[in-house]
């Protein structure tokens, strides 16, 4: 969680808001792929990237 609130001071303090949505999707991204791993999905879902 200290990974977290240190980068939400970042984005806080510098203004960099923009960044949230990126950031955002990488982890949706990160989550999808790491839980269809094992599953007949995987295929369809690599067909993505």
């Amino acid at each position: 969680m200290n990974f977290f609130t240190d980068l939400w001071g970042f984005l806080k303090e510098r203004k960099k808001f923009w960044l949230l949505p990126i950031i955002i999707t990488l982890l949706l991204f990160g989550a999808l792929i790491v839980l269809t791993s094992g599953t007949a999905v995987a295929p369809f879902i690599y067909t993505l990237f």
